[in-house]
């Protein structure tokens, strides 16, 4: 067994791997959110910079003389556009050969859409969305990064060919714009149009393209025309959505649909949340100079309200109707509950991510003089000022709640519910704002309708808020300050206006907000990066294994019983019915297996383990996790990828007879031949052969240059040896083989973990001692036994599947001289199983690769270990 010593030394050893490449793996999140903050601040800037002769009064006036009827079209674009969508999932589907009822596609891909084009980041991205609804319906994880993969493929090149195609047409349009001759614009869009056909034409009826090392299969060119037509008119729709919304000018709709594809594709390659500020900066300065920029600012504003506010609440009003008990006995209405309850918890994050930041910029921003009118009548000014200032920080407090919502906890429900309605009172004592408490009682509503999906029992102070998060404040808080500067672009800075108190002086008001929520959110910020520094897990007790034991014996686990070793740390759930076992290697806590416990248990206790591994400061990994436990991995942000399969034989129809079994029995045979007799020694009595199984062990790791194994293997210890009945093999009375077979009182399954034997034991004794455990459990009435997994056993092998499997599917084939990957799975195929897969799943963000070598470096001992065997 490895010593701490050893796991320090592999860490520092890994430390010294990589250089550059290893310094910007590492902090690839870290440089990631601190880029996307930088181009928000120079978009900011020039956003500002570009509307320095706009005021804020003069947006207002654009924004409240905006005619009904382009209103009326831009909702009715909005539906074109969301209903193409829809398609785009439809069609994935179709691809990799799935079929799933369309009204729960739909309901799927129109919440991730609404999510996506609002947050557009994180642990709210689109494709968690997906994740979350498409495990619960059955998809495993490498058909949903397919569909991942074929959605974002196909926007990204139907972009592409889009724009491209418009920039052929008004080039001549669009040069003076940008100061760039009509010919070198069409030479570019040309360009642009025969990269994308020689693509498809190369990976016509689905052959292979190669990118550098990138090798993709695209879909046959039915199906690519089909989904070209679709991104076409949904792209083509959202622009018209804007198109409308802007005042009359010379520009027309071909030329401003280039002008939106462009600022569509670098918000989107931007990573700021939902491209903004980006996007906004790109339309103004190509609109600027031909328009009214006031005209143009209100425009984009009532855009983001369209075009993304209102499809999150339609999402959510419809999972909300569906939450109430009276439509719940309708089929239709009980399927979308099913499906909502999926989908509930990150629409709602993602509305308080919008009200949050609502609540921040109305405080920056001035109140109408009749509602300010109406205020000093009723209201004495501390109470309007306290009422603007609080109004702000909860804001705040909403946007961080936010993440919690998201991860279903309760305490986050809690602070939600409670922040909005008191925002409710506060947004009508500060401003008589009707429509912000009319979104804020909405909340309050669909959170109240789905309160059920909020179980987890966790604090929310106790989160650590992650990158993407923090990126997200502090887009929202730059943002609220460069809108403070716009309003007020024409009022003197001095000291006294800190403390000026008047109902007139809006600046003042507006100007302490801001420095109320840059304190809070430092604080909070500063909070999650300080917190904590990872820690050494206490050694598990005797007692603590013994309460794992019997929880063992309950269920139909075999493999539980590595839990015997004590070389584990042990969680439990809060019942004590379930636990988790787990070991820390680097800054991964690796959890062995699926929690052993009833299966409600399950979803409390995965979630205590993510959380309490991020409060460590670490990332949460389960290793060899069944197709079973993938939804709730998902439901806790993790990402799953194939490690394996495991093998599995059906007991119930064992038999030895037949062709197939034909070398199984001569090999048997041999073995009685060669006068092996095999017998299965009981717990209590194998201390009295300890010594020799003892010997066969050592035999055996010196013979193989081997050292013990840990965490995912059991290592020779006369307890754990002694814990379960042993199969051995003798030869003239003497021990040449042994296994030690797990097993729980359940009689479901039976396995083996140690199975080791001497030099002279005669060949196919390994194959004659399984034949005979298996016939030997068969008779105890146990109904399968698990043979183990085979890594990296059964990963797709086509172009189209994940980069993962095919990595994976490699070196299975051609990676024997490091691990006998194919013999494993031949000696396994022998007793002709049933594969089931098995996965690895990491918490979000994490790449698969650093996950596996912990956890490799876990069973090997350290580095040194798994170079030396």
């Amino acid at each position: 067994m490895s010593s701490p010593i050893d796991l320090e030394k592999a860490d520092e050893e890994l430390e010294e791997i990589g250089g550059v490449i290893g310094f910007l793996n590492r902090y690839r999140t870290l440089i990631v959110a601190v880029l996307t903050v930088a181009v928000f601040c120079l978009a900011a800037y020039a956003i500002y910079d570009l509307t320095n002769q706009v005021r804020y009064d003069d947006v207002v006036h654009a924004l409240t003389t905006t005619k009904i009827s382009s209103v009326l079209l831009a909702l009715l674009f909005t539906g074109l556009s969301f209903a193409s969508l829809i398609f785009y999932d439809q069609n994935a589907l179709e691809y990799i050969g799935k079929r799933l009822p369309f009204p729960h596609v739909a309901l799927t891909s129109f919440s991730a859409y609404a999510v996506g084009n609002t947050a557009g980041f994180g642990a709210l991205s689109a494709g968690a969305i997906r994740y979350r609804a498409y495990t619960r319906m059955g998809l495993a994880p490498d058909d949903i990064t397919r569909v991942i993969a074929f959605v974002t493929l196909s926007f990204g090149l139907g972009l592409a060919a889009v724009g491209a195609i418009a920039l052929l047409v008004i080039a001549d349009e669009i040069g003076p714009l940008v100061d760039v001759d009509g010919l070198w614009l069409r030479l570019i869009a040309v360009a642009i149009l025969v990269a994308l056909a020689f693509v498809v034409f190369a990976g016509r009826d689905g052959r292979e393209v190669r990118l550098g090392s990138i090798a993709v299969r695209l879909p046959d060119s039915r199906t690519w025309s089909r989904q070209f037509l679709v991104t076409a008119f949904d792209i083509a729709a959202s622009a018209s959505v804007l198109y409308v919304l802007l005042p009359e000018t010379a520009i027309g709709w071909p030329g401003f649909f280039a002008i939106y594809a462009i600022a569509v594709a670098l918000g989107v390659l931007s990573h700021v949340p939902a491209g903004f500020g980006v996007f906004e900066t790109i339309i103004i300065a190509w609109l600027g100079s031909s328009m009214n920029e006031d005209a143009v600012l209100s425009s984009l504003v009532l855009y983001r309200v369209i075009y993304n506010v209102i499809p999150l609440v339609i999402a959510i009003a419809a999972i909300s109707v569906a939450e109430l008990r009276r439509f719940v006995d309708h089929p239709a209405a009980s399927s979308m509950r099913r499906v909502g309850g999926r989908l509930m918890p990150q629409l709602l994050s993602a509305f308080a991510l919008l009200l949050g930041m609502m609540l921040i910029f109305s405080s920056v921003t001035p109140t109408p003089d009749q509602n300010l009118i109406v205020l000093s009548d009723y209201l004495p000014l501390p109470v309007v000022e306290s009422a603007h200032f609080f109004s702000s920080l909860l804001g705040l407090t909403i946007v961080v709640a936010a993440r919690g919502l998201g991860q279903r906890l309760d305490g986050a429900w809690w602070v939600s519910i409670f922040s909005a309605a008191f925002a409710l009172l506060l947004s009508l004592l500060k401003a008589i704002a009707i429509v912000e408490a009319g979104l804020l009682a909405f909340f309050i509503f669909s959170l109240v309708v789905s309160r059920r999906l909020f179980s987890r029992p966790a604090s929310l102070l106790s989160q650590t808020l992650t990158a993407g998060w923090l990126t997200a404040m502090a887009v929202i808080c730059i943002g609220a300050v460069v809108v403070l500067f716009f309003v007020y672009r024409d009022v003197g800075y001095s000291n006294q206006l800190w403390w000026q108190f008047e109902f007139a002086d809006e600046a003042p008001r507006g100007l302490r907000a801001a420095l109320g929520i840059s304190i809070l959110s430092s604080a909070v910020a500063i909070f999650s990066l300080l917190r904590p520094a990872t820690r050494r897990l206490e050694p598990v007790t005797g007692e603590v294994v013994s309460r794992a034991v019997q929880v063992v014996q309950k269920q139909g686990i075999a493999d539980a019983n590595l839990v015997r070793m004590g070389d584990k740390s042990i969680m439990f759930s809060e019942k004590g019915d379930a636990f988790i076992m787990y070991s820390k290697q680097g800054r991964s806590w690796i959890a062995l297996f699926d929690p052993v416990g009833p299966r409600h248990a399950l979803p409390d206790l995965i979630w205590r383990f993510v959380e309490a591994a991020r409060a460590a400061g670490c990332r949460s990994v389960f290793y060899q996790i069944s197709p079973a436990l993938l939804s709730y991995c998902a439901d806790a942000g993790l990402r799953a990828f194939k490690l394996g399969e495991l093998a599995v034989v059906n007991l119930s129809n064992f038999e030895m007879k037949g062709g197939k079994w034909a070398n199984l029995r001569q090999t048997a045979s041999r073995a009685v031949r060669d006068g092996l007799e095999f017998a299965v020694i009981q717990p209590q009595d194998v201390p009295d052969v300890i010594e020799q199984l003892a010997e066969v062990s050592d035999t055996w790791l010196a013979d193989h240059n081997a050292k013990e194994k840990s965490f995912s293997l059991g290592a020779f210890d006369p307890d754990y040896v002694s814990s379960q009945p042993v199969g051995v093999l003798k030869k003239d009375g003497k021990i040449v083989a042994f296994a030690n077979i797990l097993m729980t009182e359940t009689r479901e399954e039976g396995s083996v973990d140690l199975m080791r034997f001497s030099p002279d034991a005669p060949k196919g004794s390994m194959d004659f001692l399984f034949v005979q455990i298996l016939e030997y459990l068969k008779g105890q009435g146990f109904q399968r036994f698990n043979l183990g997994m085979a890594p990296l056993s059964g990963m797709s092998r086509r172009e189209s599947a994940p980069v993962w499997d095919r990595v994976g599917g490699t070196v299975f084939e051609h990676g024997e001289r490091f691990y006998n990957f194919k013999g494993l799975r031949a000696f396994k195929s022998k007793f002709h199983p049933e594969w089931q897969p098995r996965y690895l799943a990491v918490s979000g963000g994490v790449s698969p690769m650093i996950a596996l070598m912990d956890a490799t470096f876990l069973i090997g001992g350290g580095l040194k270990g798994v170079v030396r065997k």
